[in-house]
């Protein structure tokens, strides 16, 4: 009665489903996998001394940013150049702008700057002229997927869609620092932006789409070994049937 398995449509059968299931199984221990790295940094970031606890350091000691520097406080001196704002960033519900202003440091690179958060429709305040010497928490550049980013362009004259030297490339001619930091203490009229954790270290919504990936992965082994059993069974009772004459 199953000697149909010994056909050449089942020996294909067969040969996908033996490949189907380790396939499924290896990505979703590989899914499961990402989703404990992910555990396992959240868990070394929150054992960590809080950033904003540190003293100050150099700016040049922190660069280039990564998981261990990002929100760090850094320190830098220079003066204020061109300024920017980057708007449509929300801040404790309500909509406003980021306000970028350029130092123009010792090293004669610029850093952005955020001096602070700006209601809609309120004036940015000019930067304190002169050198000046800034500290605030470090952040990594921005990219497309930054929640709030504005990549596609077409933002008038004055202001960026995200924070980082690719956008800045082509609206200033110096020499850009790929990082940024956001003041502690902001000027009159503008709000302190809080830092955000560095990428990849929070429990974020990407790290349970590992988690949820991983039962899709195991669920699609489940149903190909399903569907072998069922299609296998329905053979086998036609055979049979056949046998009977029925």
């Amino acid at each position: 009665m199953y000697r149909f398995l010994t056909t050449p449509r089942w020996w294909g059968i067969n040969v996908f489903v033996l490949l189907a299931i380790p396939f499924c199984v290896f990505m979703g221990t590989w899914q499961l996998g990402k989703f404990e790295d992910r555990v396992d940094t959240h868990q070394e970031a929150e054992q960590r001394p809080a950033a904003s606890s540190l003293k100050a350091a150099p700016l040049a000691t922190l660069l280039p940013v990564d998981k261990e520097t990002s929100g760090r406080s850094a320190e830098a001196r220079g003066r204020f150049g061109e300024q920017f704002l980057v708007p449509e960033r929300d801040l404790d519900g309500r909509t406003g702008s980021y306000v970028l202003t350029l130092l123009k440091t010792d090293g004669g690179r610029s850093l952005p700057v955020v001096r602070g958060w700006l209601p809609t429709g309120a004036k940015a305040p000019a930067p304190p002229s002169g050198e000046v010497t800034v500290v605030g928490a470090l952040q990594a550049s921005e990219n497309p997927g930054t929640k709030g980013a504005h990549a596609a362009g077409g933002l008038p004259e004055g202001q960026l869609g995200m924070i980082s030297a690719a956008a800045l490339v082509n609206v200033v001619t110096d020499d850009v620092y790929d990082a940024w930091i956001t003041l502690t203490d902001s000027p009159a009229g503008l709000t302190p932006v809080p830092a955000s954790a560095a990428a990849g270290t929070s429990l974020d919504v990407k790290a349970f789409q590992n988690l949820g990936y991983t039962a899709e992965w195991f669920v699609f082994a489940g149903f190909v070994l399903f569907m072998w059993f069922r299609l296998a069974r329905r053979e086998a009772e036609a055979s049979r049937d056949e046998a009977l004459g029925l």
